[in-house]
């Protein structure tokens, strides 16, 4: 198969749930986030920000202790621990040669349960582990380290140059839905490939792949139903994720350079954008 769909505002109208009158705080998505670390308490910031930015009803945080704080005080609106949800994100901000052994058992309880799930920066070692629908979220040198742990020579100028062969060669022997983080972001899994439009060179700074990360996985939550009749795919999922997030960035940089929280603050109007 090599059939790339280029995505649009169009495609990814679908994949935003609007509330409903009848909806409650459940109903439009439970959202569960395991990231930061004292190294990079940021990234949990930036990570659970995006995601109530892109429209959820409840987000359930799990990290450190040093990072628990920071992260209520940004969105006193956010649980603290584990507890019903819809989805999980796992990694932003998490190394994978530090993670604790709280941290560790964290991730597997959560990777039971069977939801599904965004692998994200240290998490990608637990690749081999999913059972569950899960979406991962490399850029080309995380890529080429996953293909190197399998045994699979490969380099990341290979990558950057043939991104389209290996997103797909990666979802074929992890057996998951890949979103190939660049300039022209891909999505491939074993049933579907889509391109995005090429994104602005401003995205590339810290934190704006943090960002990405939340804004995809509230589309999983409040897309949960839908993702477990089959009605709704992962890639779809990615593919959306991934355009909000370049749209959001285009309206950022209307006033200048921007930085991964500006990304976040024009979330609703890139939403609000494609919706019209």
């Amino acid at each position: 198969m090599d059939h790339w769909k280029r995505w649009s505002a169009i495609d990814a109208r679908p994949i935003i749930a609007i509330p409903s009158p009848d909806d409650d705080k459940y109903s439009r998505g439970v959202l569960g986030v395991i990231a930061g670390s004292p190294e990079y308490p940021g990234a949990a910031i930036l990570t659970t920000s995006a995601a109530l930015q892109t429209g959820l009803g409840l987000l359930r945080y799990i990290g450190p202790p040093e990072v628990n704080g920071l992260v209520l005080a940004s969105n006193p609106e956010i649980v603290l621990g584990a507890g019903r949800v819809g989805a999980w994100i796992i990694g932003p901000g998490i190394s994978a040669e530090n993670i604790s052994l709280l941290q560790a058992r964290d991730i597997e309880a959560a990777m039971s349960e069977g939801y599904a799930i965004c692998l994200d920066a240290g998490a990608l070692t637990y690749v081999d582990k999913v059972s569950s629908p899960t979406i991962i979220t490399p850029h080309y040198r995380e890529l080429e380290a996953l293909f190197i742990r399998k045994g699979i020579a490969t380099t990341y100028e290979e990558i950057r140059t043939k991104p389209k062969y290996w997103a797909t060669l990666a979802a074929s022997k992890f057996g998951v839905t890949v979103l190939l983080k660049g300039n022209v972001s891909v999505v491939a899994s074993m049933e579907n490939q889509i391109e995005l439009p090429a994104s602005t060179p401003w995205l590339a700074t810290a934190g704006t792949g943090d960002v990405l990360a939340g804004i995809i996985g509230t589309l999983m939550a409040t897309n949960s139903e839908s993702i477990v009749n089959q009605r709704i795919d992962l890639t779809s999922i990615a593919a959306t994720g991934s355009f909000i997030h370049q749209r959001a960035a285009e309206f950022a940089i209307l006033k200048g350079p921007i930085k991964a929280t500006d990304v976040i603050d024009n979330i609703s109007r890139a939403i609000t954008d494609i919706l019209t």
